[in-house]
């Protein structure tokens, strides 16, 4: 089933991507690669570097509040690493998998060091949903009908979720954590989790600015990848499009991120006038550079397999030696 599902993520992106091929043809997506420059290419590692060390934060305040310990240098080299992961494997979400297991076995809890990787996600998709919701409600006449119904429907369901959760953990909280169920221990243990790590007096202005700053990251990367694609409109006129291009990268159809956001774009530009083929030009540029400012996971990649691979013929020969010595 699982397999099922990620080949029909894979084919519901390379399907999106090849309608717009069909549609705008070929040059809206190489146009762009040959435009990027030393300029660019630098601006991407900078900005990335920003949001990597602000989305890091905010990983590590809410895996402190849940108990775990995690050092800021540790959440900034783990996150470049699942950023470059995330960027280059199907789904978009593989490295984030890999990073919340791993610290949760490092730190030797794995439920909660997956939770801590969830929370610290949610907090930057609330923030984003908030955003989208803000763009709806004040330039309602650059969003198509389609998208405002999209925006408010997730808004109300964030709002009910975060009420239902705040409610339910006061109510049952207490009274389920001692149950003899294991599914209600684990709700009452994740709604815990919850209030701990995201709603605390001690914990939400400070992943609130550090998710806003993410975005605000972001952002200024795809204003970088509309200039690098010849797109000269005013950045206020452009921020609206990107704040709901960003929001629709969050679909589990892509391939590297890839897919969905090179379709809104698309259809966002076109309803805008400036051009269809424009807005797959520069969601194809923001996809390159995306994957430019996570290079440096590749790095931490590479050392650490180095370094694993060095451990293990350590190992192995330090194993080999009293054998060595009963020999003799």
């Amino acid at each position: 089933m699982k397999r099922a599902l990620a080949w029909l993520r894979i084919l519901g992106a390379v399907g999106i991507l090849a309608v717009l091929v069909w549609q705008l043809g070929s040059a809206a997506f190489l146009d762009g690669l040959g435009r990027i420059s030393a300029t660019g290419v630098l601006a991407a590692l900078g900005i990335g570097l920003a949001t990597t060390l602000f989305s890091a934060g905010r990983w590590q305040i809410v895996a402190t509040r849940l108990g775990l310990r995690l050092s800021l240098r540790t959440a900034v080299t783990d996150y470049y690493r699942a950023l470059f992961l995330n960027g280059v494997l199907p789904a978009g979400v593989l490295g984030d998998v890999h990073r919340a297991v791993q610290h949760g076995r490092d730190s030797g809890d794995v439920p909660r060091g997956v939770r801590a990787v969830v929370l610290e996600r949610t907090a930057g998709q609330i923030v984003l949903i908030a955003s989208a919701v803000a763009v709806v409600l004040l330039s309602p006449s650059v969003v198509p009908v389609a998208f405002r119904e999209v925006v408010v429907v997730a808004g109300v369901v964030v709002v009910l979720a975060a009420v239902t959760a705040l409610v339910v953990g006061r109510v049952l909280g207490g009274r389920w954590i001692h149950s003899g169920s294991k599914w209600r221990r684990g709700f009452a243990a994740g709604l815990a989790d919850v209030r701990l790590g995201l709603l605390t007096r001690e914990t939400w202005p400070s992943v609130g600015f550090l998710s806003v700053a993410t975005l605000a990251g972001h952002l200024a990367l795809f204003v970088v990848a509309a200039r690098v694609a010849g797109v000269d409109a005013p950045v206020g006129q452009l921020v609206p499009l990107m704040v709901l291009a960003l929001l629709a990268m969050g679909l589990p159809l892509n391939v590297g991120g890839f897919g969905p956001r090179e379709g809104v774009c698309a259809l966002l530009f076109g309803a805008a006038g400036l051009g269809a083929a424009q807005g797959v030009t520069v969601a194809v540029v923001y996809g390159v550079l995306t994957l430019v400012a996570s290079l440096p996971g590749a790095g931490v990649l590479l050392v650490r397999s180095v370094a694993g691979v060095r451990r293990t013929a350590l190992s192995r020969e330090s194993a080999a030696r009293p054998h060595v010595k009963a020999a003799v």
